[in-house]
């Protein structure tokens, strides 16, 4: 068989766009064309190389993958995307559909999950992970479209950053996580103690802590640096 859909993979992990690289060209139904790491490098490869679907993390150098996904949908709005990541919350799949995504799979899926994510959004489809299908379809008969709190009124990096406050993480290893500078963390900090109304520091990350260990299988995986 000819491979004749071209995927582009923007992925901030050599590792990871290697290994999902190999996955992809095994199949020999489609195959890579290129991979960006930034998101100045993946707007010019979608210029250049014209792919057929592009695989996006949300964690980037810089933006974070969800406003890279609004640029990429309003510069070519018939280009779909598919996001892998390492996100298991359904919070961050519906913020990726909404943003414009065809799709929502998570880096612990098996590999032909992942492949039948791509095949299906390749023929038109919307593809979520069935779990995370399933948390969507509660939260939202439970709350009506795309119901309101405190942590949705987050921004995506805002969210980003209260997970790993949740997880454990300082405001340093935040930064080195994220690629952002100290000074830049604590002003999301900042931001996110006054939506959440915590009075204090601590009352924050206590809220953050409550909130990730309500996350599906928030006592098997724990988020390391390296895999950000």
């Amino acid at each position: 068989m000819t491979p004749t859909a071209r995927i582009l993979i923007i992925d901030d992990h050599p590792i990871f766009r290697t290994g999902i690289a190999q996955l992809i060209n095994h199949q020999g139904e489609f195959f890579v064309c290129g991979e960006a790491e930034t998101a100045p490098e993946a707007l010019e490869a979608i210029v250049r190389l014209k792919p057929d679907l592009v695989i996006l993390d949300i964690t980037l150098k810089g933006i974070n993958g969800i406003e890279l996904m609004k640029t990429i949908r309003s510069s070519a709005p018939q280009l779909p995307v598919l996001v892998l990541s390492m996100h298991e919350e359904s919070l961050y799949a519906e913020r990726a559909l909404r943003a414009g995504a065809r799709g929502y799979v998570t880096k612990q899926e098996a590999s032909n999950q992942v492949l039948d994510a791509i095949r299906r959004v390749l023929t038109g489809e919307l593809y979520v992970s069935p779990v995370l299908g399933l948390h969507i379809a509660t939260r939202m008969a439970n709350g009506g479209d795309w119901a309101k709190s405190a942590v949705e009124n987050l921004t995506d990096r805002e969210l980003e950053i209260f997970e790993l406050l949740g997880r454990g993480r300082g405001t340093r290893q935040i930064a080195v996580a994220l690629k952002l500078s100290v000074k830049t963390v604590e002003t999301h900090r900042a931001h996110i103690k006054a939506k959440l109304g915590a009075k204090t520091a601590p009352e924050m990350v206590r809220l953050a802590v409550q909130w990730v260990n309500e996350l599906p299988n928030s006592n098997d995986k724990r988020l390391e640096s390296n895999d950000l």
